[in-house]
């Protein structure tokens, strides 16, 4: 399986980037997984609907740079479906079994997604209804599929 995690903006702190690459080594014996950063547009706090509007899309130009036509693409958005360990794990084995093997990951910045973005994802997925520093989500996101591989495999991993 081929993962890409494509994450609008630049990761800083050293402590995710550590939690980030423990999880990528750990994943590497069950998939290929690649992250691509994608710059995050300058936003000052007070942006009008319509200034807000513009900085997604140029964001969402930059994700959509990098999914390719062949890819299952999964956005995280607050307002998709919760799914438990167990359930992201079989999702996963699903994709694998329909031959959908190419998955896209998209973490958005700040304000969330482009509609364009959305409109292009086959599958949107919420991992609560809080809201997470998108570096933060990273992290998050990689433990829960390096989770989800464990539980494919019949691997012991914390419950």
């Amino acid at each position: 399986m081929n993962i890409t995690i494509v994450s609008v903006g630049k990761l800083k702190e050293k402590y995710l980037k550590e939690g980030i690459n423990e999880y990528l080594k750990r994943l590497s014996k069950y998939a290929k997984v690649d992250i691509i950063e994608v710059p995050d547009e300058k936003a000052p706090e007070n942006l009008s609907n319509k200034e807000e509007e513009m900085v997604k899309e140029k964001e969402g130009q930059g994700i959509l740079k990098y999914i390719k036509e062949n890819m299952y693409v999964i956005v995280l958005d607050i307002k998709g479906k919760q799914l438990s360990s167990e359930e992201l794990a079989d999702f996963l084995s699903q994709r694998a079994l329909l031959g959908e093997s190419n998955i896209a990951f998209v973490i958005g910045g700040s304000l969330g997604l482009s509609q364009t973005v959305l409109n292009r994802a086959n599958y949107k997925l919420s991992f609560s209804k809080m809201t997470f520093p998108h570096q933060l989500m990273r992290l998050i996101l990689l433990e829960q599929i390096y989770r989800g591989f464990r539980i494919i495999n019949g691997e012991p991993y914390h419950k």
